[in-house]
């Protein structure tokens, strides 16, 4: 592939990929974990909780994409297997509750809350020193997503 001429660096290119990388391992991690629970809920709200989770995992293959997308934008492969996605994520895929509803939407917040604040570490430092500012504002708009959905499952929980 040509390399890009979009006005970043290379070196800033790299270390943008770098934490784009960490972030698509969280949203990846993020997203089998909601598929899972989705598969696996039991209690009373089975069927409601069940709907809301296959939302989520929709929602969540569609963030995996657009990220893995602006890796390339930037010239760069995608880490694409389970193994680099569990050298690069900050969450666990391990499972810590019940499958009931309350014991996985805690944990799908703390999820959603844990990848919050490491984007908003991440916004600035791309768009002031890394001179990316659409990237800065693509990952913006995400946390605000994150931040959304975390209301949404802190609404949920007793």
């Amino acid at each position: 592939m040509k390399t890009p001429n979009i006005g970043i660096s290379a070196e800033n290119r790299q270390v943008i990929a770098d934490q784009l990388s960490k972030i698509l391992a969280d949203e990846f991690v993020l997203y089998s974990k909601t598929l899972n629970f989705h598969w696996n809920v039991e209690g009373p709200d089975f069927h409601s909780v069940h709907l809301y989770l296959e939302t989520l995992y929709e929602a969540q293959q569609e963030v995996v994409d657009t990220v893995a997308e602006k890796i390339r934008m930037l010239g760069h492969y995608v880490p694409a297997t389970l193994e680099k996605y569990s050298q690069l994520t900050h969450l666990t895929e391990k499972v810590k509750g019940k499958n009931d509803s309350q014991s996985i939407f805690a944990e799908l917040l703390e999820d959603h809350e844990s990848i919050i604040v490491f984007i908003r570490e991440e916004i600035k430092p791309i768009a002031d020193k890394w001179q990316a500012d659409g990237i800065s504002d693509y990952i913006t708009g995400l946390m605000e997503q994150h931040e959304k959905t975390a209301w949404m499952l802190r609404s949920h929980l007793k």
